[in-house]
């Protein structure tokens, strides 16, 4: 695949992740370098998320949405690591439908300061 074919494979997966509902955010250090693009998604009973760190540097995983950190989960239900173009190709073939043996999640992710977010819970 060249560059070019690449980039318009990303920029259409970022464009297909957004129409299915993932917020994105650009994450920063504490000196507001920027250090990746994240996009979470919330439904049915698992949270989807995709970090794109480089071209060459991308990680997407799929969590319960039971999980009290989807940054750093204890658990997964799938998880992918590579180039950006075939992360968001694997990510996009998931499918949506409901996981039966997990709870709903209850709550949200809200973008908060500096390209960062914070899960709100449901009561």
């Amino acid at each position: 695949m060249s560059s070019a074919d690449a980039l318009e494979t990303v920029e259409t997966g970022l464009q297909e992740l957004i129409g299915r509902g993932y917020q994105f955010v650009h994450q920063t250090d504490a000196n507001g370098e920027f250090e990746a693009v994240v996009g979470v998604r919330v439904h049915d009973n698992v949270v989807d998320v995709v970090r794109l760190n480089a071209e060459d540097d991308a990680v997407a995983t799929r969590v319960p949405g039971t999980e009290d950190n989807v940054f750093e989960p204890e658990k997964w239900l799938w998880r992918r690591r590579g180039e950006v173009a075939e992360v968001l190709t694997e990510v996009l073939a998931l499918p949506d439908e409901e996981t039966e043996a997990l709870a709903p999640a209850k709550g949200c992710w809200v973008p908060g300061r500096g390209g960062t977010s914070k899960w709100l819970a449901a009561r």
